[in-house]
């Protein structure tokens, strides 16, 4: 609605895991290296934390385009509450998997020889989970017990848990599976200068490289959203809108704080 008039070809502050906007904060660079790391040397299990709005989703995407699909077999489960058998299931689908039988055995038969055909053809076979937090206590365990499956003292899946920061404390309570998480990182919010730079990146992503909004804007915006890059968009996005319609030249703290009453 608003980029002829601010001068964009797309919209700067959409909340969806788009890796073209993906604004990488040191944090963000550090929780990538450490995904990738995790990957490639086959580390089994991986916690990545961040508070809801962080962009744990968005690196997610990231981190599968980093990855060659000749080196590895992706996974990617955004809805983890399931039942144990279900669980499986839903792993062999995303996997490209379509069982016939509903036998947990063979679920198990079939997930195995996966990884087996995977490891001989020098591919990692990896899985993903977000939302981990929202796993059932008895799907925990199913988990846990996929991270058996090893060969030559190496593990034949790798598993990356990602969500909210009581995961932590979730896995803190499964010991058997918490002891095999070999690498951990927490997303925290962006500082004041990450989220100027956020949005400036974003904007010129979006093909507007000249500053739209004003120095006291900005202070509202980061005061409003706590560096959390969901908030900053729903704000910013908001905010084109409003100043779109008052046919304003520059974002002023006024239409942030308007944007910001009428989102409370």
């Amino acid at each position: 609605m608003y980029l002829e008039y601010w001068g964009l070809k797309k919209y700067p502050f959409e909340n969806v895991p788009d890796p073209e906007f993906m604004f990488y904060s040191h944090e963000h660079e550090e929780a990538l290296a450490r995904l990738v790391y995790a990957a490639k040397r086959n580390k089994g299990a991986v916690l990545l934390t961040g508070d809801i709005g962080s962009g744990k989703t968005t690196l997610s995407r990231v981190f599968i385009q980093q990855l060659a699909d000749s080196e590895f077999d992706i996974g990617l489960i955004n809805n983890p509450c399931l039942e144990p058998l279900d669980f499986l299931k839903e792993t062999l689908y995303q996997l490209g998997l379509n069982p016939r039988s509903q036998s947990k055995s063979d679920f198990l038969q079939m997930l195995n020889n996966r990884m087996i055909k995977n490891w001989k053809n020098n591919r990692t076979t990896l899985l993903i989970i977000d939302e981990a937090q929202l796993i059932y206590k008895e799907t925990f365990e199913e988990i846990r017990l996929l991270l058996n499956f090893q060969v030559n003292d190496r593990y034949l899946l790798t598993l990356i848990l990602m969500g909210q920061p009581e995961l932590r404390d979730i896995i803190r309570g499964y010991k058997q599976l918490d002891q095999r998480i070999a690498i951990r990182y927490n997303l925290n919010s962006l500082s004041r200068e990450s989220a100027d730079k956020c949005i400036a990146f974003r904007l010129e992503k979006a093909g507007q490289t000249k500053s739209i909004f004003s120095a006291a804007a900005l202070e509202e915006c980061y005061n409003y959203s706590r560096g959390i890059p969901r908030k900053i968009n729903n704000v910013c996005d908001l905010a084109l809108l409003v100043g779109c319609g008052m046919m304003v030249e520059t974002i002023d703290a006024d239409i942030i704080k308007r944007v910001i009453r009428d989102s409370l």
